[in-house]
Order: C-alpha cells, then sequence, then structure tokens
C-alpha cells in the first residue's frame, strides 16, 4: 500500500508520500451516460453514498502537501447495487481519469478534488 501511495504521489508531481496530505473526503463526479445528467457526489473518508445503481465507497483522499486545490488521488470502491462483486475498487486521480477508470456500461464516476473541512 505504501508503494502504491509513493507512486501515486510521485506520478503527481509529488517528490514522495511524505509531502502528501490526507483530505477529510472527496468530491466525485458522476455522470449517467443514458441520460446525460452529471451528479458531484461529496463523500467523507470511509464512507459510502448510492449514485444511481452504483454503491461508491471512498477510502482515502490524499492532496499534495500544502495545495489543497491541487491534483487530488483518491481511493475508490464501487459495487453495482444489487450485487456483492466490485466493478472498481482502487486509486483515481483527478488529472488522469482515464489511467484507472471505472468501466461500466451506464456510468462513469472520477475524482475531482479532495475535501479539507
Amino acid at each position: 500500500m505504501i508503494r502504491l501511495i509513493a507512486a501515486l504521489c510521485l506520478f503527481a508531481g509529488v517528490a514522495s508520500a511524505d509531502k502528501a496530505s490526507l483530505g477529510t473526503g472527496a468530491v466525485l463526479r458522476g455522470l449517467d451516460k443514458v441520460s446525460g445528467k452529471i451528479t458531484d457526489i461529496e463523500l467523507g473518508n470511509g464512507t459510502t453514498a448510492e449514485y444511481g445503481r452504483l454503491v461508491i465507497s471512498l477510502g482515502e483522499c490524499r492532496y499534495p502537501a500544502g495545495n489543497p486545490s491541487g491534483d487530488a488521488w483518491a481511493f475508490v470502491t464501487i459495487r453495482d447495487a444489487g450485487g456483492t462483486d466490485n466493478v472498481f475498487s482502487g486509486w483515481m486521480i483527478g488529472s488522469a481519469p482515464a489511467l484507472s477508470a471505472l468501466d461500466h456500461s451506464r456510468y462513469d464516476v472520477w475524482v475531482m478534488r479532495c475535501k479539507t473541512k
């Protein structure tokens, strides 16, 4: 886990994991590809929310130390509401949403920013 965080920090332009700050949560954006409706989803670290037929859980959100408006990366787990298997589990990076993206027929979800309060 620490190696993954360090790799993400380097990718996001942060020199090391100790130069990353932990946010209190994240703002994710969801797109319903059928209706075209965009929805912002606010989650605290360790919380879960429903978005359409998806259940989205946020592990944590990190950002460059001293720059809360900088690039965000969040550990997110997503599953279909009727199922038990995850359709996505991993780190999403705000500046590179396609690098680690949800592959779902109806919904797109990506991280926008970390919350600090």
